[in-house]
């Protein structure tokens, strides 16, 4: 492809180079430009691409596009961003492949990747489709699964598995968008026909220093999409709203919306509601136990309604969907008259949103194992404390994934948020032997919470991913209790 060609769309600023070379390859990594490449230099936080352009034109490439002018004899296009060229460039390279599939983006800091999931299985059950799945957990085309890093690709690997998508016949894509993907233009130039906000609480904040520029940061999904789905019932719900013109369906729990949920039961194996929108109504149950599956449910219904599914159509599909490994998952325990549950849960409102909505069904008492992530947003760090031990019966605090910070130091800024005069916590640093100790004192019908690991099977300590899948600690711990 011509360098002409793949520059569509990009705001360039000035060039020397020949825009009628023959370009090979993008790559936006030195360590991977072969001869006959685009090198694109993007400023990341940690290293800056451009003090790579020497290797990549020592490899092969022939073209540089960059953000800031580099010396010397350098064939260059500068453009005003090089993470948005970046993009712009791979949809180009690519044959702008998410054109010709439907595309829905859903938003929100809790709630996203089982709202995907469930509308997965929607689209495949009411409408056949072959469906594309882009989240935290996996990536999918059709039932394939395909390995992720990250909860939004950068541009130019999202394009190229837009790209495998649409080659392998995908007719929709489903995406979680994050709001790195946002501030970073991972998906820069990519247009939504549908894009849904689940809710907003604290995260990220290491990031975007803020809330309100962690919600305009997610109000942009708004303005790249034809249509939109909002919970009314989140307290940033005007702000998301009134960074778009476009028509937004709005959905609540608590209230009259565009599509709300009425006659609600929070059940020990899932939820039931009727769900009105308009005219119609459909009794929706949904084999996923837990307050927060209602309004999952009230998203992917409305985004389906955004896509011309009726709601009895998907409210019929709703009965067979299954529960999202990690997410309220039921960890078996033969012979236990516990219940043990795995659980993401890794913010304040995901861990108060689980811990009250077992609190809702369970019959004994309610046993919360937790912790708090390293190099992440401290301030989060004291909430979650207090969340934890107030609404548990006995909480153990413990080690998430420390990543390079010291296990007991993120600990202690966890007991900040906790009333030292309360007994009814405990902290164990080493997470197999508090969820071990959670078991030793689990009696008849209590209900564990395991919260923050979900469906990762691995925990990293000073920078060291060590494996560590809960599942496997439970049923260790089980069969030597046996003996």
């Amino acid at each position: 492809m011509k360098l002409k060609d793949l520059l569509k769309g990009v705001d360039v600023i000035q060039y020397w180079a020949d825009l009628e070379t023959e370009i090979t390859a993008v790559n936006y990594d030195s360590r991977k430009v072969t001869p006959g490449s685009l090198f694109v230099a993007v400023s990341g936080f940690v290293t800056d691409g451009n003090q790579y352009i020497p290797m990549a034109l020592e490899k092969g490439a022939v073209a540089v596009v960059t953000a800031k002018k580099p010396d010397g004899d350098v064939p260059y296009i500068l453009v005003a961003s090089d993470r948005l060229a970046l993009a712009l460039i791979g949809s180009n390279y690519y044959g702008n492949p998410a054109e010709v599939m439907t595309l829905i983006g859903i938003t929100g800091t809790n709630g996203k990747t089982s709202s995907t999931l469930i509308l997965k299985h929607i689209l495949e059950t009411t409408r056949g489709a072959k469906v594309g799945l882009i989240g935290t957990m996996e990536n999918l085309i059709g039932a394939e699964v395909v390995p992720t890093e990250r909860t939004t690709p950068e541009s130019l690997d999202l394009q190229a598995l837009f790209a495998r998508m649409r080659d392998e016949g995908c007719s929709h894509v489903i995406m979680e968008v994050s709001s790195h993907a946002i501030a970073l233009e991972r998906v820069g130039g990519v247009h939504f026909h549908v894009a849904a906000f689940t809710n907003l609480t604290e995260d990220h904040l290491d990031f975007h220093k803020t809330m309100e520029n962690y919600c305009d940061t997610k109000a942009e999904l708004f303005c790249r999409s034809d249509k939109c789905v909002a919970n009314m019932d989140d307290a940033w719900f005007a702000r998301i709203c009134a960074k778009t013109d476009k028509t937004v369906l709005t959905t609540s729990a608590k209230g009259v919306a565009d599509l709300y949920a009425t006659d609600l039961e929070l059940l020990s194996d899932g939820i039931s509601f009727k769900a009105v929108c308009d005219e119609d109504s459909a009794r929706v149950r949904l084999p996923i136990p837990g307050r927060f599956t209602v309004y999952n449910a009230l998203t992917v219904l409305g985004i389906a309604r955004q896509l011309g599914i009726s709601l009895k159509e998907a409210a019929e599909a709703l009965k067979t969907a299954k529960g999202v490994k990690g997410r309220v998952e039921v960890v078996p325990t033969p012979g236990k008259p516990y219940t043990v549950l795995i659980d993401y849960a890794h913010t304040p409102d995901g861990l108060e949103n689980v811990l009250s909505s077992v609190r809702g069904f369970c019959k004994g008492r309610l046993i919360a194992v937790f912790g708090c992530g390293g190099d992440r947003d401290p301030i989060k760090r004291p909430i979650m404390g207090k969340i934890g031990v107030d609404i548990a019966d006995y909480a153990i605090i413990t080690s998430d994934n420390p990543r390079t910070e010291a296990p007991m130091a993120i600990i202690e800024d966890i007991l900040k948020g906790v009333d030292s005069n309360k007994k009814n916590y405990e902290v164990i640093e080493n997470r197999p032997q508090a969820i071990r100790q959670a078991m030793d004192i689990a009696q008849k019908n209590d209900i564990i919470v395991l919260a923050g690991k979900g469906h990762e099977t691995y925990q990293e300590i000073h920078g060291i991913k060590h494996h560590l899948d809960e599942r496997e600690v439970v049923a260790a711990y089980l069969e030597e209790t046996r003996k």
